[in-house]
């Protein structure tokens, strides 16, 4: 993707190619280009630093140790001698460097005749790299080498020097060094267009630096406190494009009086709610009916987020929300992630009203001739009223008489053009409900999800058990039999899920064909029943595994994350997660919550090897402490950042964030929501000169997505 920088008004100018700058020229430029998708000046100088590297503190080398808690160090010394050893493409070239405290080697792999060539022995050099220690001894693996008279008298921008993003083939070309002097050398050709996007009544309101004292002290931090400054300013000029641009689309969509009307509640709601019902809706469900309810007689299309934890009741909403739109003469379709939580929702709407004036379809990618041919004439008919699938729905083929409402089931797990697809089935937008259990935190999804109503489910129902849950390691392997012996003699059943199908050579995990066999060998239990389900099965073979589980024609189920959702059996009341380190706290937790759904005390087991990260266990330890699914949001956002909870291509912000991240600024984004409506509220259309470049700004955001996204999340 190219990236468009938006610094000034002299845009052509920054806009230049990146090859005009000193030290890139025309084939560095098509490695930028190909790398890191760089290709102007105005990317470059966008392309910012991660961290930063002191180079006004020099190391003696006595004070390095094993020990020390840094990546790269600089050193001053000078060198006693060179060497070679090995041959041919193991040949290494090496200098021994020492200072007043001790002595280190230096080792180049690759460039030897060049290195060669320009180290002096008896010279003092200025050396930045990496320490590595073997057997006590340190060395240092291609260093920069800078003669301590020539680095000493180099002017420097700041004391802090950038380290950036970037690729194996841009470190071997450039180095850190090399990439930091064409980030100088452009600036100091770019210095001079830069000019500043913001409105001053903006900047003087949320207090924000300067554009030019910003992009200079990203680069070139002049302190701490200024290189605080610069974040903030960056980050939040990008926050306030996406905010313009969603709170723009959302004002747009409620300008348009077009939402179908669901005026009134019908025989099959009122049929269902009063005999159908399997328990008692939780108030929590209550209301976020009565939103739902609100949403479809306002005269606008709904757009509503709706988040409950694991066993929450989504889906019994999801039911008789869709049930208001056939009342009301509409369609209403269903969408899935996966072909076995499709034909959960499908089986288990079709019980719950059967005997009902209401048909219920289902439609995946495998299903049979029959099954689709009946799908796809009921609901061109208009004689289907629910049509249950996966990512099927969304085909070509696939023409609705007349849909009127759409459910959007665990929608991370799709793709957002995907999801958008839906709401072309008619001319007119249907009314749509996205619904995930991998919860966020209020305040993250009302300015992720812009555009978006938030319903939060924060009951559980009546029945639902809670889960004990156990970190044990691999020595406490004939523990764990013996417990799943004494469940499964109480007539219980047990899922044991793993990371991967088949051993793999570069991930030292378990994995579910070893496991089986396991199982199968070692379990020491006389008449137990094992089955396997895994997504590279046939959909046919997975439905069997899947029905004699139910059925309890199986007592353990080996499986891989396939069953994460949708897997409801009431009797199973153990999971064991094999390898759970390898899983994030979102993925633990959804697994989790396929047991404690029966009247049994119920368990989790998280087994783990030895050798543990340190986010690893703090992960493992919060499943433990709690089954709060948005207390381990939370923390998922603080441990993982945006990926684990809701990555922002997946969840609908296609959006170019350079340095801003929703989860981890949240609090910033929040403010640029504020800003966003504060400013539109004025100025609706940007209309106004001193908001030419927020136009600007906001075009651009909005111009990146081929849909309306908004429409969907």
């Amino acid at each position: 993707m190219v990236n468009i920088f938006y610094l000034c008004i002299m845009a052509s100018w920054l806009d230049n190619s990146v090859k005009y700058v000193a030290g890139v020229g025309e084939q560095r430029a098509k490695l930028l280009e190909k790398e890191l998708g760089i290709l102007s000046v105005g990317d470059l100088l966008r392309h910012y630093p991660f961290r930063y590297i002191d180079r006004t503190k020099i190391y003696s080398i006595g004070e390095l140790n094993e020990n020390m808690n840094t990546s790269l160090v600089q050193l001053r010394a000078r060198v006693t001698g060179i060497g070679y050893a090995g041959a041919g493409r193991k040949q290494r070239f090496s200098a021994f460097v020492s200072d007043a405290t001790g002595s280190a080697e230096l080792i180049w792999f690759q460039g030897i005749k060049w290195i060669e060539k320009s180290i002096e022995v008896g010279r003092e050099y200025l050396i930045f790299g990496r320490p590595t220690f073997f057997r006590g001894e340190l060395s240092l693996v291609h260093p920069e080498l800078d003669l301590v008279e020539k680095a000493l008298s180099r002017k420097s921008h700041s004391g802090m020097q950038g380290i950036y993003p970037s690729t194996e083939k841009i470190g071997s070309t450039l180095g850190a060094k090399g990439f930091y002097k064409i980030i100088c050398n452009a600036w100091a050709t770019a210095e001079q267009h830069i000019t500043e996007t913001m409105p001053q009544a903006v900047r003087e309101r949320y207090s924000l630096m300067p554009l030019k004292e910003a992009i200079y002290n990203i680069h070139f931090p002049q302190s701490a406190e200024k290189l605080k400054a610069a974040e903030r300013r960056l980050k939040f000029d990008e926050f306030l494009g996406v905010q313009l641009a969603i709170q723009s689309m959302r004002s747009d969509r409620l300008s348009k009086n077009n939402g179908f009307m669901f005026p009134k509640v019908g025989e099959l709601f009122n049929t269902f709610f009063g005999e159908k019902i399997p328990f008692p809706l939780t108030g929590a469900q209550k209301r976020v009916i009565k939103e739902i309810r609100q949403d479809t007689i306002s005269g606008y299309q709904m757009n509503r987020l709706l988040q409950g934890d694991v066993g929450s009741g989504k889906t019994m909403v999801a039911l008789m929300s869709m049930l208001l739109a056939v009342d009301n003469g509409f369609q209403a379709c269903m969408m899935a992630p996966t072909e076995i939580l499709a034909r959960q929702h499908f089986a288990t709407i079709s019980k719950q009203t059967e005997g009902m004036n209401l048909k219920v379809a289902i439609l995946t990618g495998s299903s049979k001739s029959k099954e689709r041919r009946h799908a796809l004439e009921g609901i061109a008919s208009g004689e289907v009223n629910i049509l249950i699938g996966t990512h099927a729905l969304i085909e070509d083929k696939v023409q609705f008489s007349n849909l009127g409402y759409v459910v959007i089931d665990e929608q991370h797990r799709f793709g957002v053009e995907q999801r958008a697809r839906l709401w072309t089935k008619n001319q007119q937008p249907p009314h749509i409900l996205v619904m995930t259990a991998t919860p966020i935190p209020r305040t993250l999804a009302m300015t992720m999800y812009g555009d978006l109503d938030v319903s939060i489910i924060d009951e559980l129902p009546p029945g639902r058990q809670p889960i004990r849950t156990y970190h044990y390691t691999d020595a406490a392997r004939l523990k764990l039999w013996g417990f799943l012996r004494q469940q499964i003699a109480k007539g219980r059943q047990v899922y044991v899920v793993y990371p991967l199908i088949k051993e793999s050579e570069t991930m030292d995990y378990k994995d579910l064909e070893d496991g089986f066999e396991s199982i199968v060998r070692d379990f020491p239990l006389p008449d137990y029943r094992v089955t396997v389900c895994h997504g590279k099965m046939k959909p046919q073979d997975k439905e069997e595994s899947m029905r004699q589980f139910k059925e309890h024609e199986a007592d353990i189920l080996v499986a891989t994350s396939v069953i994460e959702v949708g897997v409801d059996v009431p009797n199973a009341t153990v999971m064991v997660i094999e390898s759970a380190e390898r899983f994030g706290l979102s993925q633990l937790h959804q697994l989790r919550g396929r047991v404690g759904r029966g009247g049994g005390e119920s368990f989790c087991i998280l087994m783990s090897g030895e050798k543990l990260s340190r986010e690893a266990r703090q992960r493992l330890q919060a499943m433990c402490e709690t089954t709060d699914g948005f207390r381990l949001a939370e923390l998922d956002m603080k441990l993982r950042g945006a990926g684990d909870i809701n990555g922002t291509q997946q969840s609908g912000m296609a959006f170019d964030l350079k340095i801003a991240n929703p989860t981890l600024d949240a609090d910033l984004l929040q403010t640029a929501r504020e800003a966003a409506i504060w400013i539109l509220g004025s100025d609706p259309h940007l209309q106004s000169p001193q908001n030419t470049t927020l136009r600007e700004l906001r075009a651009r955001h909005a111009g990146k997505q081929r849909f309306d996204f908004s429409m969907i999340s």
